[in-house]
């Protein structure tokens, strides 16, 4: 057994801790598995020449002339031959407010407000199996731009506060759809997650003048727990990881949300996506992730710093973790970036 004793680690900004459990270590053989998803047989509705079984697209790039053309579905007509499509979820969790709707807040020991919002689903391409982790570069491309197109115009609603961009990856990390999409949540309030790193990182601001994001980037980026960067990005394995493999992608250039980024950090973030994505993918063999990026569209220019993190979905949280809010991860983010490491470097040969 191993001499070297688990550790408490504790995140960057949030008050969580984490238990990094080395007595109990495994190898990333011992995640990898080829996972059988076993879905209902059927028709899918994210397919081309089934616009019909969705609502509208709000949102569709066209090919034309070597470029593209931004349109929307109307009057029950559905574009055919788009490179994206953006649709409203047929069962939204957040739904735009009706003329009369009760919009308000009541506080109390039984507190409620409407949920008010927007649930969208972003078809990535046409093509059923084209991940991120297999996709072409140009292909990511024009989802990012998708997604800076939907955050600008929901983020410019009255009633949205947050605007969530986020990935399940496989029927264990809560897709119910297997055709390649993401979604984008668009909320009333500041979820509690993006609300302390707010807190902490306008207090870090105010007292030393500077990002705190910014020096987690500089210090991270030569410990042993980084793994990959190019011109424009980063990637390290955070100092508290929650999840074995879990990474976190950071912009080099101080930004606080992802419609800062140039044309050129575009191409870097949809390549950084691909060598990311692609490396986790032959590390362990496709596993389930869930990824989400953490972004103020307003606000919070000076002191608040987006970033993309990725959590694999290799264990399961049980009655410790979930009576607690304490959690255990078996393997160090030490070990987990130099796996990742080795396999993104190969990863990036490939593209």
């Amino acid at each position: 057994m191993s001499t070297v004793a688990n550790e408490l680690r504790k995140d960057y900004l949030l008050d969580r801790w984490v238990v990094i459990a080395t007595q109990r270590k495994k190898r990333p053989t011992d995640f990898k598995q080829r996972l059988e998803e076993k879905r209902q047989a059927g028709v899918c509705a994210l397919e081309p020449g089934n616009e019909h079984m969705t609502p509208p697209a709000v949102l569709v790039y066209l090919p034309t002339n070597g470029g593209i053309r931004k349109d929307r579905d109307l009057n029950g007509f559905r574009h055919k031959n788009w490179i994206v499509r953006c649709v409203p979820n047929l069962y939204p969790a957040f739904t735009p407010p009706k003329e009369g709707e009760w919009l308000g807040l009541e506080s109390g020991l039984f507190t409620r407000a409407s949920a008010t919002g927007h649930h969208e689903v972003l078809i990535e391409s046409p093509k059923h199996h084209e991940h991120p982790s297999v996709a072409k570069v140009s292909q990511l491309i024009h989802v990012i731009n998708a997604y800076l197109d939907r955050i600008q115009e929901l983020s410019s609603k009255p009633y949205v506060k947050y605007v969530s961009v986020f990935r399940n990856h496989g029927l264990e990390a809560g897709a119910s759809l297997s055709h390649a999409h993401t979604q984008l949540i668009a909320t009333p309030i500041m979820p509690k997650i993006m609300e302390e790193e707010l807190k902490a990182s306008k207090e870090f601001y105010n007292k030393n003048y500077g990002c705190t994001f910014c020096e987690i980037i500089e210090q991270e980026e030569q410990s042993p727990r980084s793994i990959w960067k190019n011109k424009h990005f980063v990637v390290f394995a955070p100092w508290a990881s929650v999840h074995p493999f879990e990474f976190w992608v950071f912009p080099k250039r101080h930004q606080c949300c992802l419609l800062d980024l140039s044309r050129s950090e575009v191409e870097a973030l949809a390549k950084t996506m691909r060598v990311c994505l692609g490396g986790l993918r032959t590390l362990l063999g496709d596993p389930p992730y869930n990824f989400g990026f953490h972004q103020i569209t307003c606000g919070a220019r000076d002191y608040y710093h987006w970033h993309l993190e990725v959590y694999p979905r290799l264990t399961i949280w049980a009655g410790f973790e979930k009576s607690t809010g304490m959690f255990i991860n078996v393997v160090s983010p030490e070990d987990a970036a130099k796996h990742l490491r080795e396999a993104m470097l190969e990863e990036e040969k490939k593209i």
